[in-house]
């Protein structure tokens, strides 16, 4: 059963849509071991036939952070601080993965999320990865 949720941080500067083919209840949760997902508790979802849209009011509150492979942008917002998603330009086009914790329907994520480890993955074969397992994504920012 397909499903459409809606979401964004606390202060309503950034949203979401994300689309799953599926119910949440039947989606993959990802916790991954990275030292950034431990420390924000994250329990990311994607579908590579589902899609994500994103939306700021202020697209200068958006931080975009990298670490480690430097292959993904971590978006946070500045004014309240939640993390919302990691996004990916890949041969496949840009990817996103959705922290459930910022969906108004985070309940409905009630699955333990598998706990993968990518230490060691080298950086064609995580963009390759990437592009196979996380969601399309749409940024409506017409400034940009």
């Amino acid at each position: 059963m397909p499903t459409e949720l809606r979401g964004g941080c606390h202060c309503g500067n950034l949203r979401l849509q994300v689309r799953l083919p599926r119910s949440p209840a039947d989606a993959l949760l990802r916790s991954c071991a990275c030292s950034f997902c431990r420390s924000h508790g994250t329990r990311t979802v994607s579908d590579p036939d589902g899609q994500a849209d994103l939306w700021a009011t202020e697209w200068d509150l958006v931080q975009r952070y990298r670490f480690g492979s430097h292959t993904a942008d971590y978006l946070l917002c500045r004014q309240c601080g939640v993390y919302v998603g990691a996004v990916c330009d890949t041969a496949s086009g840009r990817r996103a993965v959705i922290n459930t914790l910022c969906l108004a329907d985070r309940a409905a994520f009630d699955q333990d999320p598998i706990q993968p480890d990518y230490d060691g993955e080298t950086v064609e074969a995580r963009l390759a990865r990437r592009g196979q397992n996380w969601m399309p994504l749409v940024i409506h920012d017409p400034g940009r």
